[in-house]
């Protein structure tokens, strides 16, 4: 999302104008290419680092524009979310020191932005989704104020009618509606850039394809969203979702979406991508319109094409074509957008290097991998990776089955070695990160899998904000150390620190797996729930999920007493005993205030909705006497 000088596709003929200029584009870049003015024989490398921005408490900390501004530097940028920042590294050439160098760079871009986020009480953090963020962190209001964002948003809203539903299934399921793009702040990744020659891009570009889900396999990073155990790369399903733009019509239709990962091998060249997505993609948003780039290249200049490179930034293919032009000369890259950010800086380094290392083996090793591959074993390699990590299975070249961790011990490192060995990469950083890499397959600990073994060693203990807030803390610490995610120790529920964030507000407090009741139902049910699950308050809701009342232990005790029993007439409904339109709260109430509320209105419950009014949790005296004897112990154990 880099370019911001943008203007509104809103107006029909402007839009027109930009369709010009983007047709134009295609045009010189096909002259570019029949004239052999895109550069080659050359292999460089690099990378852009997105983080998140995380407060004292672990939380989101929307300072990105304050940090932005004391960092001063062309190298950082911001992104959709005020909690998100973006860092680009300089490109270098593929050999030597370069993986070092790029280690080098991005831990002094990352300790950049600690230096300038500490200012703000800001920490930095690496993972590709916060396991933190809440719904209250994705409002218009944590968007970052840019035209850009703010037209995606306008453009997004309209094509899909205001609503973006998101549903998806993994330990837990998560099941949302929402009325802007913010979830796809949601997500952090670490982007690497691989340069290629136009001659030889369909075929790199499909190697790209087939070697990406062994990649993330090894990689995944996400496995938490909204507080939901999802996906080990649940930003791939969220990416996917938040961003599709797709009217109803469209979807029946089965029209392609603008996040994928394709339908088939490249056969031409990048060509074929950039006039597939002008043909199945309309105009999002329009940028400054460029001098025409034929009168350019009649000049024997380079033209920047910045229509193409806009619109195509509004396309988002898990491997990317770009165009790009350094020092007056043209290039191409392929954009891998699917690796996560984090866990740490060296981890990240190990990613970019298998990959690299891939790209150039397998290159040379198999040709043209379409002709050894079928193109749904790719696609169905990449979800399997998303879904389970290094727990999937592979269907590889010439259709032979390995699991991951099988295919990328004994085939892809030892290859990937080869690849970097060949293109001239300093021995000791190949042994160094492609070691990181092994370790960690050997291990099993990806940064998904040791947030999901974190998570299952505390065993319920503590609230589950603070559960996840231990996570990141924790994440944290060992980013600063560097330490490769294969030798974390598993996260420990936090300090006193951690107990008091835990309980600021409703939301950290609340109980979400509610036992409810309709109107209309009997109060039997009621009653019989209570006594099944031991509860004394049973929320009562309409067929839509919003709050109508609650039934208290009192009150059927109350029915009872006045001998409404069983065997009367009619039975009793839930609508007769129930109190309606009880007090609430929301989940962004504090604590103080929900227990000042409960003892001004006499009441032992409050229900917990959400601003349409829906029901989305119960917090009660007994969850206040938990939270002041958890605040007592930690208070004890100080001294």
């Amino acid at each position: 999302m880099g370019e911001q000088d943008i203007a509104s596709a809103h107006d029909e003929e402007q839009r027109r104008a930009f369709m010009k200029a983007l047709l134009e584009d295609v045009q010189a870049l096909e002259r570019m290419l029949e004239e052999g003015r895109i550069e080659s024989g050359i292999r460089r490398i690099g990378a852009e680092q997105e983080l998140f921005l995380v407060d004292a408490a672990m939380q989101p900390a929307g300072v990105a524009l304050e940090v932005l501004e004391e960092l001063g530097l062309p190298d950082f940028t911001t992104e959709l979310g005020r909690f998100n920042l973006e860092a680009n590294l300089d490109p270098c050439e593929l050999s030597g020191d370069c993986l070092s160098r790029m280690e080098s760079a991005l831990h002094r871009r990352v300790g950049e932005a600690r230096d300038a986020a500490a200012r703000f009480g800001a920490k930095v953090a690496l993972v590709g989704i916060l396991p933190t963020l809440a719904k209250e962190h994705l409002s218009l209001d944590w968007m970052t104020p840019k035209a850009r964002y703010r037209e995606l948003n306008r453009t997004m809203s309209e094509l899909r009618g205001g609503v973006f539903k998101t549903l998806i299934k993994g330990l837990d399921e998560l099941q949302v509606e929402h009325d802007n793009v913010m979830l796809e702040a949601c997500n952090t990744s670490f982007q690497i850039h691989f340069q290629v020659g136009a001659e030889e891009f369909a075929g790199l570009y499909n190697l790209a394809q087939a070697v990406t889900g062994p990649v993330m396999a090894a990689a995944v990073n996400s496995p938490l969203l909204l507080s939901n155990r999802l996906w080990h790369e649940t930003r791939v399903a969220l990416f996917q979702q938040s961003l599709d733009a797709r009217s109803k019509a469209h979807q029946a239709r089965g029209s392609r979406q603008r996040v994928s990962f394709g339908e088939h091998w490249l056969k031409e060249g990048v060509l074929e991508i950039f006039r597939e997505d002008i043909a199945r993609f309309r105009v999002l948003i329009a940028g400054e319109l460029d001098e025409p780039p034929l009168d350019v290249l009649d000049r024997g200049e380079v033209p920047k094409l910045s229509a193409l490179c806009l619109h195509n930034g509004t396309v988002y293919r898990w491997n990317r074509p770009c165009y790009g032009v350094k020092n007056g000369v043209a290039h191409l890259r392929i954009e891998n957008r699917v690796l996560p950010a984090g866990p740490t800086v060296v981890d990240e380094v190990a990613n970019a290097a298998f990959f690299f290392g891939l790209m150039t083996a397998l290159g040379e090793t198999h040709g043209d991998v379409s002709r050894v591959m079928e193109f749904d074993h790719a696609k169905e390699n990449f979800m399997a990776a998303s879904r389970y990590g290094l727990k999937a299975r592979f269907q590889w070249l010439h259709g032979k089955s390995f699991t991951a961790d099988e295919l990328i011990l004994e085939r892809l490192i030892p290859a990937a070695r080869e690849g970097l060995a060949e293109r001239g990469v300093n021995r000791g950083d190949v042994d160094r990160y492609l070691g990181v890499l092994e370790e960690r397959v050997r291990r099993g600990r990806t940064g998904s899998q040791w947030a999901f073994d974190s998570l299952a060693a505390m065993n319920g203990r503590g609230t589950r904000h603070a559960r996840e807030r231990t996570l990141v803390r924790a994440m944290v610490e060992n980013q600063e150390h560097d330490l490769p995610v294969a030798r974390w120790p598993l996260a420990e529920l936090a300090d006193r620190v951690d107990w008091l964030d835990s309980y600021r507000t409703v939301g950290q407090v609340m109980q979400t797996d509610l036992f409810t009741v309709h109107p209309e139902d009997l109060i039997d049910l009621a009653a019989s729930l209570m006594d099944w699950e031991h509860i004394r308050h049973v929320p009562v809701e309409d067929h839509d999920g919003r709050l109508v009342g609650v039934v208290s232990h009192r009150r059927v005790l109350r029915m009872v007493g006045r001998g409404l029993r069983r065997d009367e007439a009619l039975p009793v409904s839930v609508r007769e005993v129930m109190k309606p339109d009880p007090v609430s709260v929301t989940q962004e109430t504090s604590t103080l205030d929900a227990i000042e509320t409960m003892r001004k209105h006499g009441v032992s419950c409050l229900p917990v909705v959400s601003d349409d009014g829906q029901l989305v949790g119960i917090v009660t005296e007994h969850d206040f006497i938990e939270v002041a004897a958890n605040l007592l112990e930690e208070k004890l154990r100080e001294g």
